[in-house]
């Protein structure tokens, strides 16, 4: 059985990122509407506010202010930020960062971005308020979590995962190009990773999100930071720096396992027996492919 589309309001001003990011997300799982070619995108998204389900966002070229009234008006939807990871907060605390140089990611930050966006409207973190962005004065038709559980269902995205997508499904061509984002992607949260902790968490929580979606192998996330580690020993000592400090990035290759560990904990539904282990760590050649985690008992 398929997934349900999701409609997905494009308000990147940069032409150059809106193709890219309609050339990843192409199939009939995303349908992208370009509004940031419109005159007035914000109020665009304001009128059609049932039509999305998603809104991808281009660092900087929206106002606070705009970000403001659009939460005052409860018009708040899960959502992909295009650009650096510093840690900042531009939409609401749900929100999903995403590099210009890693938009080979862009569909498992999109799943990323709802499921992480249903996870907190129904654990009522969000706010006092209990919903992101939802205030008593917000119809209740349109308390987009409503919609989306309705529609997609909350099982459907975040425990879900869509197989076509898995990093061994995809052509090698795309194959290739998404190990070298995911690459850049680690690279990011370990140069970070000790001089600035919040761009360091929101890079994890990208690269992490990513590797989840993608089923991305664990011993590959280790092959990833060695040979990475091993890249920065070489040039530190080209250069005649000392590099023994590099030992204590071993911290962040554990915070990438243990937010990963959690992201596979958050995926097992509450009516599951305790003895299933994801696929990623498995790695059965007898698991099923369908998305969901195979059923193994633990040893």
């Amino acid at each position: 059985m398929s997934q349900p589309a999701l409609t997905i309001a494009s308000l990147l001003s940069d032409p150059r990122l809106e193709r890219a990011c309609r050339s990843w997300l192409k199939g009939g799982r995303y349908r992208l509407e370009d509004l940031g070619s419109l005159p007035d995108p914000v109020q665009e998204l304001i009128q059609r506010r049932d039509t999305f389900d998603v809104v991808l966002l281009q660092q900087g070229s929206i106002s606070p202010q705009v970000y403001d009234d659009l939460r005052n008006q409860g018009l708040v939807l899960p959502a992909v930020v295009v650009g650096e990871v510093s840690g900042r907060v531009d939409y609401h605390e749900a929100e999903v960062h995403l590099p210009e140089d890693q938009l080979e990611q862009i569909t498992y930050s999109v799943d990323a971005a709802v499921s992480r966006f249903l996870r907190r409207g129904f654990s009522g973190a969000a706010g006092p308020e209990g919903e992101a962005g939802v205030t008593p004065a917000t119809p209740e038709p349109w308390r987009l979590t409503n919609r989306l559980q309705g529609r997609l269902g909350y099982l459907g995205v975040f425990y879900k995962r869509d197989p076509s997508l898995f990093l061994r499904n995809l052509p090698q061509p795309e194959r290739d190009e998404l190990l070298r984002s995911l690459e850049r992607s680690y690279r990011d949260l370990l140069i970070s990773y000790f001089k600035d902790p919040a761009a360091a968490n929101q890079a994890i929580e990208s690269f992490v999100h990513s590797a989840f979606f993608s089923d991305l192998p664990v011993n590959k996330v280790v092959e990833i930071h060695v040979d990475l580690i091993d890249v920065f020993w070489k040039q530190l000592k080209l250069e005649g720096h000392k590099n023994d400090f590099l030992q204590d990035y071993r911290l962040a290759l554990l915070d990438v396992m243990a937010h990963l560990c959690e992201m596979y904990r958050r995926s097992v539904p509450p009516d599951v027996p305790l003895r299933v282990v994801p696929e990623a760590f498995a790695q059965d050649p007898n698991s099923n492919d369908d998305g969901q985690l195979p059923t193994q008992e633990v040893i």
